[in-house]
């Protein structure tokens, strides 16, 4: 993979790079329909065929919202970053989809059962906003994993615009305060309202976040999943 270009992108590595242009676009989702998983398995069955474990895999996820909907926000990221932690399996791109670069939808990686560091963090952002997390309370972060010398991303979560962000990370199991990820050097962050710098009570807004027509694309697999998405024109 190759990093987005520009003065923000301070690492490059292979394991997990050129998801802002989806992720800037992703972050500007407001609210979710309902989902029919008996659709959403249909549909699957219709393009991959004999689903096979990816099966129970879907079903599961279903079962996951369900069960989360009346959960605090706390249990709910507790429960989304346990479940795609186990469901799914870090493997990168050219081994999961024979691409060099490939933007799955959580459908798409749970039928696989794998997916590189975006896809835990778009798997688990889609799932807190159809759980009713606001968008502004949720952050997309790069950053450097130090112990593996890589770029990574994770899923941050504010409980209010100045709070200490929470850290749901596929490398450990556990949803830990920022300052206590010694092992993660943050690098810029971004979510629908914009563009952010580490710092600080919140860290420090530089721009504002833009669709790309990238993620039309995506959008377009998900209605096909019957997954809808409404987002902000």
């Amino acid at each position: 993979m190759q990093p987005p270009r520009g003065a923000l992108w301070l690492f490059a590595s292979p394991l997990c790079l050129r998801a802002g242009a989806l992720l800037l676009a992703l972050l500007a989702l407001t609210a979710t329909a309902a989902w029919n998983f008996d659709t959403i398995l249909k549909n699957a069955e219709q393009r991959y065929g004999n689903l096979g474990t990816a099966k129970t895999r879907i079903e599961s996820w279903g079962r996951l919202i369900a069960d989360s909907e009346s959960l605090d926000e706390m249990a709910k990221l507790k429960a989304v970053n346990a479940f795609f932690n186990g469901a799914l399996v870090f493997t990168d791109d050219r081994t999961v989809w024979h691409q060099e670069d490939y933007w799955a939808t959580p459908v798409e990686s749970l039928y696989k059962g794998a997916g590189d560091c975006e896809d835990y963090s778009i798997a688990k952002f889609v799932t807190l906003r159809r759980l009713g997390v606001a968008s502004d309370k949720l952050r997309i972060t790069y950053v450097k994993a130090l112990q593996q010398n890589q770029a990574h991303m994770v899923l941050t979560y504010y409980a209010s615009p100045t709070a200490e962000p929470l850290v749901l990370d596929n490398l450990i199991p556990q949803i830990k305060p920022a300052s206590q990820r010694k092992d993660l050097l943050p690098v810029y962050a971004f979510n629908a309202e914009g563009l952010w710098l580490p710092g600080a009570n919140g860290g420090k807004r530089t721009g504002d976040s833009k669709k790309l027509s990238r993620w039309q694309d995506l959008l377009t697999k998900m209605r096909a999943e019957g997954l809808d998405l409404d987002e902000t024109r």
